[in-house]
């Protein structure tokens, strides 16, 4: 698959710190790519890097096939790339519409919109279509976030990213804090997006949500990109051999061949 979304070797140094080493990354449309690797690997520094968040030192984007410059976040929203932050970046006191066209506020036509006037009728519409589109059940449009559990908090941040993004959405640690029944209920809405053509990073800890909802894994280390593999081709055991450096850099096609070798043996 070709990659709507790639980086080649970026580098990012904080004073003696190298957060990025030559980092590499990439995802095509639909698919979904678990972003992995201990404390300091430098995987939010890349999240931050591909998103407009943070300048690298060097190093190369490419969006669809050619070389952009990311700058601000306002711009990866313009190309269609959103990213949901662990903090949800919600206004708590406001209702789940508010929150979704926060900044995005459509308003009403004629004197009425010069005047300040907001379509409310418009954007609630809007909103329950982009929660009815992902499957998420939101208590109430009209209280306040803060109110609502983890879970459905959750919801209506990716429900948010995705009626903005109609490409790539950055997702850091979605399920963290979350009980059983609201874990499978955002792995499911990330499953979802994926099937509506959107690409999903999904940065997690959880090896076991890696390996349900990811169709590949890439793993960092110290900085860089030490080894990428199709889910179905690999373990937990063999992903976390690749984050902390007991294995050396692995392919796709290393899982194959090394399974191919068993087999022959056995």
């Amino acid at each position: 698959m070709t990659a709507i979304l790639e980086a080649r070797g970026l580098s990012r140094q904080f004073g003696q710190v190298k957060a990025l080493d030559g980092a590499d990354f990439d995802i095509a449309a639909g698919e979904v790519v678990a972003l992995i690797g201990d404390n300091g690997a430098g995987k939010s520094t890349l999240v931050k890097a591909l998103s407009g968040n943070l300048a690298v030192d060097s190093g190369q984007i490419l969006f669809e096939g050619s070389p952009v410059t990311i700058e601000t976040p306002m711009q990866a929203s313009a190309m269609g790339i959103e990213t949901v932050y662990q903090d949800l970046a919600l206004a708590p006191h406001l209702d789940p519409v508010q929150n979704m066209f926060l900044g995005r506020e459509v308003m009403r036509p004629g004197l009425l919109g010069a005047l300040g006037f907001m379509d409310n009728k418009s954007m609630r519409g809007e909103a329950q279509q982009a929660f009815d589109k992902l499957g998420a059940t939101v208590r109430s449009l009209t209280a306040p976030v803060g109110a609502m559990s983890g879970g459905q908090r959750q919801a209506i941040a990716i429900a948010r990213a995705v009626h903005w993004a109609n490409k790539v959405v950055f997702l850091d640690e979605p399920t963290a804090a979350l009980g059983v029944r609201q874990t499978k209920n955002v792995l499911d809405t990330i499953r979802r997006v994926s099937e509506q053509g959107v690409a999903v990073v999904f940065i997690s800890h959880s090896m076991p949500h890696v390996m349900e909802v990811s169709d590949r894994v890439e793993v960092l280390r110290l900085g860089r990109r030490v080894a990428t593999y199709r889910t179905q081709d690999t373990s937990m055991e063999q992903l976390v051999a690749a984050m902390t450096g007991a294995v050396g850099e692995s392919t796709p096609a290393d899982v194959a061949e090394a399974r191919a070798e068993k087999e022959v043996s056995a």
